[in-house]
Parts: C-alpha cells; structure tokens; sequence
C-alpha cells in the first residue's frame, strides 16, 4: 500500500482483508460512519455484516452492540427504562442497548412499526424520552441497520420517513470465488488484525471531511439530478432535500477517504447510488436493481462539471 494512503483508506485496506465484500461497498461504509450518518446493508444472512459493524468499531476504539430486531421487541428493550430501586424507594433509568457508539441493528424490517418510529428519534436527533425525560445518546452515534432482501414475510417494510434517515444503503453481496476460496483457507475473518486507530479519530475525521471544499458547478450538478429525480417518468417520490444534503456529505466523506480537500465529480458519481437509490419510490417494479438504473441513468443525462 502507497505510504500517502489517508488513515481512512488504511481502515478501508484493513476491513477488506476481514470481509469478504467489494472495496467500494467498504469504502462507502467508512465514508457513512464519516459523513455522520447510518448505513442500511440490505444482504441475504451469512455475508459478514456482524463481522463488518464489529471490527469496524473495534478499529476505531468505539463501543459496540448488537441488536436482533423481532415482532415482540418493545421500546423499552432498546432504549431502556426505569427501574424500582427498593433500598431508596427511588427509580433509576439502565440505558438499553441504544446507548452505544456504533450499533448493529440486525433484521430492522422484523420491528414492529412503532419501534421504528421510536428508533427514528434516535437516528435523527441523538437522543430518545424515557417516561418524559431526554436521555442523550453517545456521540458519535452510527447505526447499521440490516434487512435480508428475499424473505419478507412476517416483516414491516420500512416507510420511506425512515428510510431517508439513511445516509446510504449497500449490499456486500456474495463475494467471488476467489474471496469464499480464501475464507475456506482462513485468510479472511475473525484471526485476521485491523489497525487499530485512536478512539478520537473518528471525530477529527467528521471535522476534516466537514471542512471539503465543493466548487459552485459541482454544487448544480449535484442539484440538477436531485430535481430530474422528481420529474423522471415511473418516478412517484423523487430525491428529497434531506437526501440531496446526504449525498453531499457523503460525497465529501468519500473524497476526504481519498486524500482530497476538495470535492471531485468522481466522489459524486461513486455515492449517487448509495445515496439516493432507496429513497425512490417507484411505480410497478420497486427493485433495488431497477432504482439503481435509474440513477445511473440520471447521472448519464446530466452535464459532468469540467
């Protein structure tokens, strides 16, 4: 690996050789946890998502817990409660397992709907009520969130309120036959070490990403799809505000990765999809394939800035 390779990139290298998915899809994951946002991984079970959230949290020295989303998960069982305490006849709230830096929420389409209503606090303002009382989140706060694709029944589709509050959704995919070859041999997983990088670099590197200059023609680009999004035909509900400010961020994470201060039509067309297809909705065929063309499509008929 080149010696200019950013520390960003250098975790991106480190997760690649523990999880068997495409380098991009990694890329966008690190540039999510940059961007301060969360990340949807729509995969089939058994593709590494655990492993993924897990040593990615583990690199970057932050807590980690893990949720398995079900039909009889109340709200309490997230965001924990108050509890009776005989000794002083008092009550003390025990946080639940929403209070963690980086948290895996396995099967979030297995929640009932007021769960997720009750989750959407938590995404959008870092914080969640208790019996009438805020109680703060960490900070950072990064949630992954997991749906399997192909078995829906006994689910509850997420609205696209909820589905907004993800900066980005990808998939890892089966990896190739190469990649299932060398986790056969023990070349990838759990024995294999990421480096590890200090518990506060994640916060300098939301700052520096912040901080990423986007030229006014780049800016009109990006604001040229997000309007012919909402006018494209079999298009029912285009790109929102929220997500044009997504991709931004998103793009800007993704050209901080790559050791720029300054944002690239490249750092643009490689989160276009991860940033905007889940937040189509379409008439008929709602795929994830077809709103992934759709915005390919989109990047096509529009000017690239030079």
């Amino acid at each position: 690996m080149p010696l200019h390779v950013s520390a960003p990139m250098r975790l991106v290298h480190g997760l690649h050789r523990v999880v068997a998915a495409p380098l991009e899809v990694l890329v966008v994951t690190v540039c999510a946890a940059i961007a301060g946002g969360h990340l949807l991984l729509e995969d089939v079970p058994g593709v590494g998502k655990t492993l993924l959230a897990k040593r990615l949290a583990e690199a970057l020295g932050l807590g980690f817990r893990r949720v398995q989303f079900s039909p009889d998960l109340l709200p309490g069982d997230l965001t924990g409660a108050r509890i009776y305490r005989p000794s002083d006849g008092t009550f003390q709230f025990v946080p639940g397992p929403l209070f963690t830096p980086v948290l895996l929420a396995d099967e979030i389409n297995r929640a009932s709907p007021r769960l997720q209503s009750g989750l959407l606090e938590a995404m959008e303002e870092g914080q969640v009520s208790v019996d009438g009382t805020t109680h703060a989140l960490s900070d950072p706060f990064f949630v992954i969130a997991t749906q399997n694709p192909v078995h829906f029944e006994g689910t509850y589709p997420l609205p696209e309120v909820q589905l907004d509050r993800f900066i980005a959704a990808v998939s890892l995919g089966y990896p190739s036959y190469e990649a299932e070859l060398a986790l056969l041999e023990g070349h990838h997983g759990k024995g294999v070490a990421v480096e590890a990088f200090p518990a506060e670099s994640l916060m300098a590197w939301r700052a520096a990403a912040r901080r990423t200059h986007v030229a006014p023609e780049l800016r009109r680009y990006l604001l040229g799809i997000v309007h012919a999004s909402r006018n494209w035909p079999d298009v029912t509900l285009g790109v929102s505000p929220r997500g044009g400010l997504a991709w931004q961020a998103l793009a800007c994470a993704h050209a901080f990765v790559h050791g720029r201060e300054h944002l690239v039509p490249d750092d643009l067309k490689a989160t276009a999809v991860p940033a905007l297809a889940h937040r189509l909705v379409l008439r008929g065929d709602a795929s994830r394939a077809h709103k992934e063309r759709l915005i390919e499509d989109l990047l096509s008929q529009e000017a690239i800035p030079r």
